[in-house]
């Protein structure tokens, strides 16, 4: 068993949670996961003696505790500088962090509205002001990027840039937010990756249902 022990929320549902997850597994890192399930309304009292923030997902390394999807994904980088976790290149490096950062502190109107849901069937619903121009800017990053780098992920290789937009990905399909076929195309080879499989097929076998996230 792995010294690395990822606790994460409800595969079905928990974009956070996969980030981290998908960036470990895609890279070929040895941890283990161990899911503690959302308990709505009232949240699940098992998350507060493993994390911080009593929230998940939290990273365990023996004595370490590294919480925030990013700062997990910094980590394992740390650990495993030849994991390829991030580009080699420090502009392109520089550029994945950015892009990153901009996920984890931007597109709240795409996030809140349209919430992460590997079980769904694809369906459109009506989105609030904000969700749409969230949907224009990331297509742009990503079409940017893959103009460049020629793919078939964003800098070429697989990278955390890809892991922190992997819920995205799932998003745009669930809702029908994108018909752009650079875009699309995108979509499909990260749900063809070996680690995007792994983990929808745990997610669909995953008991819970969560109202709140059944948008």
């Amino acid at each position: 068993m792995s010294d690395l022990v990822l606790y994460l929320g409800n595969k079905n549902y928990s974009s956070w949670s996969f980030r981290p997850w998908i960036a470990m597994e895609a890279a070929g890192i040895a941890f283990t996961d161990h899911v503690i399930p959302f308990d709505y309304p009232a949240g699940n009292p098992e998350f507060k003696p493993i994390s911080p923030t009593g929230r998940v997902p939290v990273l365990h390394h023996g004595d370490v505790r590294v919480w925030e999807s990013l700062a997990i994904i910094e980590y394992v980088a740390e650990l495993f500088p030849e994991a390829g976790i991030w580009p080699k290149d420090r502009a392109a490096r520089a550029e994945a962090r950015s892009i990153s950062m901009e996920m984890l502190s931007g597109f709240r109107a795409l996030r809140g509205a349209c919430p992460m849901n590997i079980r769904r069937t694809p369906a459109e619903i009506d989105l609030p002001e904000g969700v749409m121009d969230d949907v224009a800017r990331i297509e742009t990053i990503w079409k940017g990027l893959l103009a460049r780098s020629g793919g078939p992920f964003l800098f070429g290789d697989f990278s955390a840039a890809d892991a922190m937009y992997a819920p995205v990905v799932n998003r745009f399909e669930i809702y029908r937010l994108t018909a752009d076929e650079t875009v699309q195309g995108y979509m499909a080879r990260m749900k063809a990756h070996p680690a995007w499989q792994k983990w929808q097929a745990a997610a669909l076998a995953e008991p819970w249902i969560v109202p709140e996230d059944e948008a």
